[in-house]
């Protein structure tokens, strides 16, 4: 419930201090005392529009703090725990309105967003009036109330994980359509990538190895060249060896006759020779060392080459390329195997849509069964409330062709406010004074059923008297035994029957030209000075206030 409001430099309000018990309160007071401006500095704190003008003149902020006692499982606390907000023992919401036009959220003194605190102010606080829109036009909110007045959540859940089912299924389809529809525009394509890519057979890490290996073999080649080029040099026919051995055979035969002269000459040629005789053989071990083949260069380099080309053509490095022939085999393979899954995917969708709609056509049967005990309860309000020949309707639109998270009804409260006319949406159909009481039927009868635990009604009594008037603050005081009722009223007949009375009046400040605002809670003597006023108006006569103290002992 709502223990404290306090409000700082809010229009005329220049400090107020506000405590508050559960049960019936009725703040009153006289026209332009400042009833509308307590609730806007409420409304501003429930994250409501904020406005530079609220702020009272000469004032550079103003600021509204309200205080929350909620029970421990209150949905509000796991709200601000999601958000990262300290839920504390009590709730306490902080706005600041600055005379810029900028605003400040807090939530238990930590900073938060407008549209936090919104969404917990709505779930905090209703405020409704005879020109309230919030609880009477939002289909939404029609059908989540006629849902909550039946105890269908269960139901509702079902609906909503069937629905949620579906829908998975429905996009599972259209995504595996689409595939099955693509493979089929490049089924060519892949089976010759398959084919190609299987011929080449393509390995990870393979064009690494590869191009080492034709680095090493081109090496091997320029050496291999040089030693051939060396070979040819020393021992070709044109070589040293050849001319040193006719040479040598020359000089052997002119020794056979002659003196030893040659001698030196033929045994130098002769060690030449030898010597180049152990070159030729140390080339001929360095060839076979080398084992160049230059064949295995040509096959290197054809493979590496058709490994890069085959990268260049699909786009992918050389290391992708064996995924790519996995990738085009898969697609082929979905696309043999897409016709039977999408056959089984179209028959898993079919069953989710008869399960969907058997939930759906249940909560359907429980809504209506929810939607006649809910019109036979507002009936049973309306006599008092002197709408004897009026009748509420829950208009239900079932279209069993329709998936929807919701189930296939659309809701709404509709009325009608005498005999033969066209029943129709309340804020069609039914004036203010009738739409403050049909709102006041449902809430009494709604209050168990997902009400806010803080109801605020703004003079939806005004334009009735007597035993309406009555009527509304019976009703009132008993919807105050569920939930926390705040009401701003002139009838003294509400303001009877109230547990707390707050008396809302203007005074002058210290400078004659300052007016503000101030709220005092009233004992029951002044309770009853308070009621005569408003039943007699600017002169409280002694009959007003005899009529006033019968009016509270009546009541108790």
């Amino acid at each position: 419930m709502l223990t404290g409001l306090w409000v700082r430099n809010i229009v005329l309000i220049e400090r107020l201090d506000l405590s508050f018990s559960d049960g019936l309160s009725v703040l009153t007071g006289e026209t332009g005392a400042g009833k509308s401006i307590l609730l806007d500095a409420l409304t501003l704190c429930l994250g409501g529009r904020g406005d530079q003008s609220l702020v009272r003149a000469g004032c550079a902020s103003g600021q509204v703090t309200a205080a929350f006692d909620l029970v421990a499982d209150h949905g509000v606390r796991a709200l601000l725990r999601d958000n990262g907000v300290d839920d504390g023992d009590q709730v306490i919401l902080r706005r600041v309105q600055h005379g810029d036009g900028r605003t400040r959220a807090f939530i238990n003194d930590q900073p938060v967003s407008v549209q936090l605190m919104r969404e917990i102010g709505r779930r905090l606080v209703e405020i409704h009036g005879q020109h309230d829109e919030r609880a009477l036009v939002d289909v939404q909110t029609h059908r989540r109330l006629l849902d909550a007045y039946g105890g269908l959540e269960k139901k509702v859940r079902a609906v909503a994980q069937a629905h949620d089912q579906l829908a998975a299924l429905e996009e599972e389809l259209e995504a595996a359509v689409q595939r099955q529809a693509a493979a089929q525009a490049e089924e060519d394509f892949a089976r010759f990538a398959v084919e190609e890519l299987s011929r080449l057979a393509p390995e990870e890490g393979e064009e690494i190895a590869l191009s080492d290996r034709r680095r090493d073999l081109m090496a091997l080649e320029k050496a291999a060249g040089e030693i051939a080029e060396a070979d040819e040099i020393l021992n070709g026919p044109e070589g040293p060896s050849s001319v040193l051995s006719g040479l040598l055979r020359r000089l052997e035969r002119k020794m056979e006759g002659e003196s030893d002269l040659f001698h030196p000459l033929v045994e130098g040629i002769d060690h030449a020779l030898v010597a180049l005789q152990g070159t030729a053989e140390a080339l001929q071990d360095i060839q076979r060392e080398m084992g160049f083949d230059p064949e295995e260069l040509n096959i290197t380099e054809e493979r590496l080459f058709a490994l890069r080309a085959a990268s260049r053509k699909y786009k992918v490095p050389c290391d992708d390329l064996a995924g790519e022939l996995e990738r085009y085999r898969g697609e082929l393979a979905a696309l043999e195997s897409g016709d039977a899954r999408l056959a089984d995917l179209r028959r898993q969708r079919e069953g989710a849509l008869d399960a969907y709609r058997k939930l759906a056509a249940d909560l359907s049967a429980a809504r209506k069964e929810s939607a006649d005990r809910l019109e036979r309860a507002i009936a049973g309000e309306l006599p008092d409330l002197k709408l004897g020949s009026a009748r509420f309707l829950v208009d239900r639109q079932v279209d069993e062709k329709r998936v929807s998270v919701h189930g296939f009804d659309q809701v709404a409260f509709h009325v009608q406010t005498n005999p033969g006319t066209r029943a129709g949406p309340l804020l069609k159909v039914a004036s203010g004074g009738e739409l403050s009481r049909f709102l006041l039927a449902l809430k009494v009868v709604l209050a168990e059923k997902g009400s806010a635990p803080v109801l605020i009604f703004d003079e939806i009594d005004t334009g009735v008297g007597g035993a309406v008037a009555d009527a509304m603050g019976r009703r009132l005081a008993r919807l105050a035994r569920l939930v926390q009722v705040l009401t701003v009223t002139h009838a003294p007949q509400v303001a009877a029957r109230a547990r707390h009375h707050l008396l809302i009046e203007k005074e002058r400040a210290g400078d004659a030209d300052t007016v503000r605002t101030r709220v005092h809670e009233l004992n029951r003597e002044q309770r009853g000075e308070e009621i005569a006023r408003m039943l007699a108006g600017a002169e409280v006569s002694d009959e007003a206030r005899a009529a006033a103290r019968r009016l509270l002992s009546e009541v108790g």
